[in-house]
């Protein structure tokens, strides 16, 4: 095997130990061998701090989840706490302890559903694939096994695991790892900027993916479709918003077909998007909801799958026909995480995080768009709350892309890195995901960098 130590000028650092050691996803394998890895050491609020002493502004919440920032100790005690009373629990067999119950409790009480159970997992990649799972369970139990099917859209990310990969729109979730499976099917991304035809409205394009999805669903067969899986705002996507009447028109269709509807709020949960949950903020109404990430501000890995009452009805049914529920996880509620989730969730209520999100989303957009809309190669700043995307282009008017090979994105995420600042490049998508706590000057300085960012990147086509 080789020695990626071996030829390194610094053979016992970090970066060389990595190297030698460490698979990373997302990430090129062979570019990295030979560049080695951004190692960080530490964090405090919305800043982290690299093993060479260089600050950065995160903005991206690390993987869109650290909510809170760096360094609340609200969390860390609630960890250290929960870790001496008991530091394991499950819930096979019947089990339970007080961490879980109460943090169930308090998501049942905010939860975008009248009513509403809670199944726990690890990952939101994780719970997205028990949902998978729950789907099937409840159309067997209604009598209708021949229900297996999953509408999800194009560009859409539902997760790494089998079945959440497979609900995900994008290539690289799929290629060479014999995904998707069969049954998992995609319609088009409800992307009007990128998708709208030459001289279409919004309006005009949301009527035509409607009619594309109801023509789908005719083709394969309503009687043979489990669910419609969508997140609020496609996040990794490159933050698309669906155009307005897109959500209310996509239920109407899935109420005729009597389809389920699952929300994936694994970024758009707590506070996100300028309300608690992000179904909230689009008009959604699911029959299930994946939350993660913010859940515990990323403090510890938990997950949670809502399931509301109809399909808990049918689980409770099928149970009774079969000795059991066979869906169980070793960590699944685990105490340590159920106790960090539950202190997050205060955080946000007693700290008034939703409200303050809606307070500095004009603040944020209007900053984004003072300090880049004149920029020749910004097409369009879109989101909601503290999620945007930044769509690059290579000419506003006539509208013209980017061709892939020039990795334009990619060039902008690293000149802003250069700069201080992690942001995500999704293609031509600049994403911004900053923890919650951000204020007006970090806001600033956080749209100062990615201008410069832009410009650098601009100057060098």
């Amino acid at each position: 095997m080789t020695d990626f130590r071996a030829d390194d000028p610094r053979p016992n650092s970090l970066e060389a130990r990595d190297k030698a050691s460490v698979v990373h996803g997302l990430t090129n394998l062979r570019r990295h061998m030979e560049a080695g890895p951004k190692v960080i050491e530490s964090g405090r609020g919305v800043m982290v701090r690299d093993v060479e002493g260089k600050d950065y502004i995160e903005g991206m919440s690390g993987l869109w989840c650290i909510s809170l920032g760096y360094g609340e100790k609200r969390l860390v005690k609630a960890c250290s706490e929960q870790m001496e009373k008991l530091a394991y629990g499950h819930l096979t067999n019947g089990r339970s302890h007080p961490p879980v119950i109460e943090l169930a409790e308090k998501l049942v009480s905010i939860a975008p559903m009248p009513t509403a159970r809670v199944w726990f997992a690890n990952s939101g990649s994780e719970s997205a694939d028990c949902a998978a799972r729950l789907c099937w369970y409840y159309w067997n139990a209604a009598g209708k096994p021949e229900r297996r099917k999953f509408l999800a859209h194009r560009k859409a990310y539902h997760g790494n695991t089998i079945a959440s990969a497979s609900l995900t729109g994008a290539d690289y979730a799929h290629d060479q790892f014999n995904l998707p499976l069969d049954g998992f099917l995609h319609v088009r991304c409800p992307d009007f900027f990128d998708e709208g035809a030459p001289g279409e409205t919004e309006a005009d394009f949301t009527a035509r993916l409607l009619r594309e999805l109801e023509e789908r669903i005719l083709a394969e067969g309503p009687e043979t479709i489990a669910a419609f899986f969508t997140e609020p705002i496609l996040a990794a996507g490159g933050v698309i918003v669906p155009p307005e009447g897109y959500f209310e028109g996509l239920q109407a269709i899935l109420r005729r077909y009597d389809i389920l509807l699952v929300a994936d709020e694994v970024v758009t949960a707590f506070g996100r998007t300028g309300e608690m949950f992000g179904s909230t903020t689009m008009g959604l109404s699911p029959d299930l909801l994946v939350c993660a990430k913010g859940l515990s501000s990323a403090y510890f890995p938990i997950s949670a799958l809502l399931i509301n009452g109809r399909v808990f009805e049918a689980m409770l049914a099928q149970s009774d026909r079969l000795p059991l529920f066979g869906l169980t996880m070793t960590y699944s509620g685990h105490p340590v995480g159920a106790a960090v989730a539950r202190e997050a969730i205060r955080i946000y209520e007693e700290d008034e995080i939703v409200e303050r999100v809606r307070r500095l989303e004009p603040v944020f957009f209007d900053a984004l768009r003072r300090r880049l809309g004149g920029i020749d190669v910004v097409g369009l700043i879109r989101g909601r709350g503290l999620l945007a995307g930044v769509r690059l282009v290579e000419s506003r008017a006539p509208r013209r892309f980017f061709a892939p090979e020039r990795r334009f994105g990619p060039a902008v995420a690293q000149a802003a890195e250069r700069n201080g600042l992690f942001v995500r490049a999704i293609g031509d998508t600049i994403a911004l995901c900053p923890p919650l706590i951000i204020d007006e000057r970090e806001i600033g300085m956080l749209v100062e960098r990615l201008g410069d960012a832009i410009e650098t990147a601009a100057r060098s086509l």
